[in-house]
């Protein structure tokens, strides 16, 4: 119910509504371009749409405002591409809703199926990876918090990816993102 029970705004709440207005921002995910990584031997590929970036979040900014809260990426794997090492994050959540396509996610239990329609989140601590092994395009909608100060593990490999201030990949010294991975 807009503006509580007697229908009139607060003064706060008709700022907020106000900056809502001359700051809200549309696009269409047809419309954005795809972009696509590889590691250097091929071993993780992937591609996606940025969309919270296309709506303006600014991802180094430490201005929330700027920042976003949270991150909006449609991923689209081929046919037996993994996107990323297998991995945890220190603070993060992730969301994942699979749009199309069937794959497996590898987590601490092992692995498990996913279809069209499934949708699972990995808290901050649990590892997680995705892998197309099926025979078309898996497509995820995936919702990241991506809080300052994060930093990531990566089990296979023992190294972590530190962000702060700079990021850095180490283990006894900064190591290379796909270093121990292929």
């Amino acid at each position: 119910m807009e503006g509580g029970r007697s229908g009139r705004r607060s003064k706060s709440s008709a700022g907020m509504a106000n900056m809502s207005e001359s700051t809200f921002r549309k696009v269409n995910t047809k419309e954005l371009p795809e972009l696509s990584w590889s590691s250097p031997k091929g071993k993780f590929a992937g591609a996606g749409i940025e969309i919270s970036e296309a709506l303006g979040r600014q991802p180094q900014s430490t201005d929330l405002m700027q920042r976003h809260p949270f991150d909006v990426e449609i991923l689209r794997l081929t046919p037996g591409q993994t996107p990323y090492p297998f991995h945890s994050h220190s603070a993060q959540w992730e969301f994942y809703h699979v749009i199309s396509g069937k794959g497996i996610v590898r987590h601490d239990g092992g692995t498990t199926a996913i279809e069209q329609g499934d949708a699972f989140i990995f808290l901050p601590g649990q590892a997680h990876q995705l892998i197309n092994d099926g025979s078309e395009d898996l497509l995820v909608y995936v919702v990241a918090d991506n809080p300052i100060g994060e930093s990531s593990y990566f089990p296979d490999s023992q190294k972590w990816t530190v962000r702060s201030p700079e990021v850095k990949r180490i283990r006894s010294q900064p190591l290379d993102y796909f270093d121990g991975e292929e």
